[in-house]
């Protein structure tokens, strides 16, 4: 397969020319209409360099909702009431947090200017969203990611408190759960997330789950 080199056209190859390890086509921009297109079709940005790179990797990895564990651990943690959680109250803050904080297995960080801007506009138009956790008032762990139709597209979480991050993923499951929310989308494997029950499908039924519920 050749990668695919987009241009100001609103278009993306099939799914299913993506490279072996998920990479699917390089530029293009991060308007609306072309993030929206991409995550209706099982595509996501990623950023080397300032330049779009757009992924569709087999397999997927995803939580469906019903299937998120919570060890006893952090049940305990969840009694005690460590932390608050709010749901989509301070995107842009949640957002900041995860393009500066420092990563163990990470040089920088993909999230760009570009990036921030692109999806603080997409929740202002009411399609991304945020769970945060909070200690004493301070913002201590959250996530964000997009919302269409009964999907949650998880884009990326922080933390600055130990289970900070695992108590707002799981609150804001609960509130997905809620919603009628029936696919969370993780992209890629971390061990962080299979600990809550994420695990791995074939792409082609991850895109049969995106046709059913978007």
């Amino acid at each position: 397969m050749e990668l695919h080199i987009l241009s100001g056209k609103l278009w993306f190859p099939p799914v299913e020319e993506a490279l072996s390890d998920g990479l699917l086509a390089i530029g293009g921009d991060l308007s609306e209409e072309r993030l929206l297109l991409a995550y209706r079709n099982g595509i996501f940005p990623w950023f080397e360099d300032e330049v779009p790179l757009w992924w569709s990797p087999n397999p997927r990895f995803v939580l469906l909702p019903e299937k998120l564990k919570v060890s006893k651990s952090m049940q305990s943690i969840l009694r005690k009431n460590i932390f608050q959680f709010t749901f989509n109250k301070n995107f842009e803050e949640v957002i900041t947090n995860c393009q500066q904080v420092k990563r163990h297995d990470q040089d920088g960080t993909w999230i760009t200017q570009e990036v921030r801007n692109a999806y603080i506009n997409l929740h202002k138009k009411g399609f991304a969203i945020s769970g945060e956790a909070w200690k004493n008032n301070q913002l201590v762990g959250g996530l964000y990611g997009v919302l269409l139709g009964k999907v949650f597209f998880g884009e990326s979480m922080f933390s600055t408190e130990s289970n900070a991050s695992k108590f707002a993923f799981i609150k804001l499951v609960e509130q997905l759960k809620i919603k009628d929310i029936q696919l969370i989308d993780c992209q890629v494997y971390t061990q962080h997330l299979e600990s809550l029950g994420a695990e791995m499908i074939d792409r082609r039924e991850f895109q049969r789950l995106l046709k059913e519920y978007i």
